[in-house]
This record gives structure tokens, C-alpha cells and sequence, in this order.
């Protein structure tokens, strides 16, 4: 995409969300009962979180996608634009806003269930490519419920980009299809139940699987365990860092912004992956997905105490 221009060097595509964060005392079961301890308020999305971790982190980012015309969806668009997010790319349309309501136990477990709202509505014809200048492209999943007109959008706008990084999260992961997308990614990074869910191997063979479809990088997210880090040529894997867990949403969304400014930084893929679970580590110690993200003078000191 840089022949179009290079206002920024990292696009992100996905669904924009308000997280309602319920800290609870656990995480019921069917038929079951609990009750809330506190409630926050938070701007979300998968790639929005991302996209502003990679801007804390000194990366020039643009986003792509959409939002009610609603007080949620003024909220998301001035939080961005407070991050140094370009929102230009993302729509206002009548409706609500998508939102995601997150349930997390003491322990920092979580449960989510997403309402999707106008995120279900993004259509590739919306969007002006041309003004759409980036190095490269981050994308994670719609829930599509309504429409497949987010994911049709993203296996095209994928073809503008020379890099493409996907977290297929756990919708995509379930979907047959999403095959038609990981062909034209470059970085994938799931987490191991989704690479295993969607190639029905164990995630070290399933990396195999997709770099077989054109993959260049695979980044396989393993929790508490840490990482696996794979371009088809040298392997890693890489521990985590042991820290106290206030809550887990956000953490892989949190490990892409960190592995990707390495990548961008032309770190060795190594180092790509501490800076990855660096940035995770910072965000599950605080409640919610943006409120741990580091700054770049955060990273690059851990880095060069390496």
C-alpha cells in the first residue's frame, strides 16, 4: 500500500466496541447464579486495541470501520483521536453502536458476549481506498450476524496491502472460510486454540499448515506458557512473564501491538515475540484492555535490558 502513500504505517480493520466490564464474583454456568462487584465503562474492538497500543508505542496508525450515531459511538471516535488514532476511515451510521460485554472473575478469567450493531454494516464499497495510506494492514474478526459484507470487505482490502497481519480470534476461527483470508495474510497471530481449531493440528504443525497457504510469520499465542514464534525457517519459544492478574481482556490484542512494533522496527523475530508478550504482560496487570499499555520508552528500555 506504500505506493498510495505513507501518512501511516499501520491501518487497523475491525469491529469498534464500547466494553461494559462486569468484575464479578464468577463466571456462572448455565442455570447458575453471581453477582457484580464493579462495573467499567471502555472503548474496545480487538483491532481498535491493537491500533492504539501500537500508537502509545510511537506508530502512525489509521483505523477502518464503524460507528452509531449514538453517544457510544461519539466515545469511540474521541477516545481514538485522544490515542492519535486517524479516524477519518471510519463511518458514522444510524444505529447503535457495537458493544461487547465482558465478565471477569477475581482471577482474571473472562467471558464475553458481543453485540455487534452497525459493525455488522461495513461494506468494502465505503471505503476510500485510495485515501487509506499505510504500510501495513492488522485485521481481527466481525461476529457477522446479520452480514458477511465486513468479512467480504477485508479479503479486498487485503489486496491493497504488501503486509497483512490477522488475529482470526475464536469467530473466525469457526469459520470454514477463513481460509480465503489467511491466504492473503503475511503475520498471523492466534492464539493455540484457534490455530488448532482451524487446522485441526497442534499449533506447531498447524503453523506449518497456513505458511503452506502463504504466511510468512506465524505468532501463536500460549497463554500463561507464553509464545511460538515461526517464519518456516528458525522457531521459538518464548515464556512469559510472571506478573500479577488483574485481568485478561485485551492481552492478545495487547501481544499484536507489541509484536508488531518490533516487526516494524526490524527487530529479529525473537525479539519480536518478548516485545509481544512484554506489552501483554503490562496490560492484563490493570482491569480492562488499554489501561496496562506501555509506552515506547517502556518497551525499547525492557528490550535493551535484554
Amino acid at each position: 500500500m506504500g505506493r498510495l502513500g505513507s501518512l501511516a504505517e499501520v491501518a487497523g480493520f475491525g469491529a469498534l466496541n464500547v466494553d461494559k466490564l462486569f468484575l464479578v464474583d464468577r463466571i456462572p454456568a448455565r442455570d447458575e447464579e453471581g453477582f457484580v462487584i464493579d462495573v467499567k465503562i471502555a472503548p474496545g474492538g480487538s483491532a481498535a486495541n491493537t491500533i492504539v497500543g501500537l500508537s502509545r508505542l510511537g506508530v502512525k496508525t489509521v483505523f477502518v470501520g464503524k460507528v452509531g450515531s449514538d453517544s457510544e459511538g461519539e466515545f469511540l471516535l474521541c477516545d481514538l483521536r485522544n490515542e492519535g488514532v486517524d479516524v477519518s476511515s471510519v463511518k458514522v451510521s444510524e444505529g447503535r453502536s457495537g458493544c461487547a460485554m465482558v465478565f471477569v472473575d477475581p482471577s482474571g478469567h473472562r467471558a464475553i458476549l458481543v453485540d455487534p450493531g452497525v459493525n455488522d454494516e461495513v461494506d468494502f464499497e465505503e471505503i476510500n481506498v485510495e485515501a487509506l495510506s499505510a504500510e501495513a494492514i492488522h485485521m481481527t474478526s466481525f461476529v457477522c450476524k446479520s452480514s458477511d459484507k465486513p468479512f467480504e470487505a477485508q479479503k479486498k482490502l487485503a489486496t491493497f496491502f504488501d503486509t497483512v497481519s490477522l488475529d482470526p480470534g475464536t469467530l473466525y476461527a469457526e469459520r470454514a472460510d477463513v481460509w480465503e483470508l489467511i491466504s492473503k495474510t503475511t503475520i498471523f497471530l492466534p492464539s493455540v486454540a484457534e490455530i488448532e481449531k482451524i487446522t485441526g493440528a497442534d499449533y506447531r504443525r498447524g503453523a506449518e499448515k497456513v505458511m503452506a497457504h502463504g504466511v510468512k510469520i506465524v505468532a501463536v499465542k500460549l497463554g500463561e506458557k507464553g509464545c511460538y514464534v515461526t517464519d518456516g525457517r528458525k522457531e521459538f519459544h518464548i515464556p512469559a512473564l510472571k506478573v500479577s492478574v488483574a485481568d485478561t481482556t485485551g492481552a492478545g490484542d495487547a501481544f499484536n501491538a507489541g509484536f508488531l512494533y518490533a516487526y516494524l522496527r526490524g527487530y529479529d523475530l525473537d525479539v519480536c515475540g518478548v516485545a509481544g508478550n512484554y506489552v501483554a504482560a503490562k496490560c492484563v496487570e490493570k482491569l480492562g484492555a488499554r489501561d496496562g499499555l506501555p509506552s515506547e520508552r517502556d518497551v525499547e528500555e525492557y528490550l535493551s535490558g535484554l
